[in-house]
């Protein structure tokens, strides 16, 4: 490899493919953690269908955890900045009470 093509020390080189280039939409994210993990399954919910499946399933350690929630509240905040607040509404407009609920 030349000099160019080779990472610099304490760089990391992260590959992103077309599919998940794409990426997967989701308006609901439920969040269930043990002692050792955080489990977020991210699930698309549309209106008028009773039943949606989790579409993205992502694994944290409780540190990846913490440091995803900070670098997650430094871009709203950075975005606020730029935009504008992102109201949130009290009510969710998505239906809640249908199919079986989660446990921790």
């Amino acid at each position: 490899m030349s000099e160019e093509k080779k990472p610099k020390q304490g760089q990391i080189n992260i590959e992103l493919d077309e599919a998940v280039a794409e990426g997967t939409y989701s308006n609901l994210a439920i969040i269930n953690h043990s002692i050792s993990e955080f489990v977020v399954d991210f699930v698309n919910i549309m209106p008028g269908k009773p039943k949606s499946k989790v579409k993205s399933r992502i694994i944290l350690t409780p540190q990846h955890a913490k440091r995803f929630l900070k670098a997650l509240a430094d871009n709203v905040e950075r975005f606020e900045k730029q935009h504008g607040e992102i109201k949130d509404y009290e009510k969710t407009p998505i239906p809640m009470n249908f199919g079986p609920t989660g446990q921790a």
